[in-house]
């Protein structure tokens, strides 16, 4: 059996600028992922075919991002048993209506709800790679490797402060 994938959808084109730091950052663990334009409200049922259709080909985690009404991780949840992970997309109200509606989901329908933006697109990426490391422990290897590095460069950017304090 092939290794599970992530399904990235959208609901408009307007937030793939967004969310290519998804597809980056799966593509720096060697994740393979397919991205698709769908809409909750607009096109139901093929987002609905689309859902069922990625689950039967191994799709491991789904990342839902979707602005305004974002109902988006809500259907595909509903069409799905596998993870569901939602980034609110800052289209109006400064993306709070995107982040309420992605959150706040009826019991039994989980949707799992990271930052508005870029930041929560990324951290989407790094929460299906978390998902899919349970069953794949090199990716977990390589998400703990650069949890390191993130931290040595940290300490590295501390000493060159506290050595410019000096002067």
């Amino acid at each position: 059996m092939s290794e599970p994938f992530v399904a990235i959808v959208m609901g408009s084109d307007s937030d793939l600028p967004v969310m290519e730091a998804s597809f980056d950052v799966l593509r720096s663990f060697g994740i393979t992922f397919e991205a698709r334009i769908t809409s909750a409200h607009r096109t139901p049922e093929v987002t609905k075919e689309y859902v069922k259709d990625a689950e039967q080909r191994g799709c491991g985690v789904f990342i839902a991002a979707a602005g305004m009404a974002a109902h988006l991780a809500g259907a595909v949840s509903a069409a799905t048993v596998r993870p569901v992970v939602g980034v609110p997309m800052n289209a109006s109200l400064d993306g709070l209506d995107a982040l309420l509606s992605t959150v706040q989901m009826p019991a039994g329908i989980p949707v799992a709800t990271v930052a508005i933006g870029k930041a929560g697109a990324k951290n989407a990426a790094y929460l299906a790679a978390q998902i899919l490391s349970v069953g794949n422990p090199g990716l977990g290897d390589k998400l703990r490797e650069e949890r390191a590095a993130n931290a040595q460069a940290i300490a590295e950017k501390d000493t060159a402060l506290q050595e410019s304090l000096k002067g």
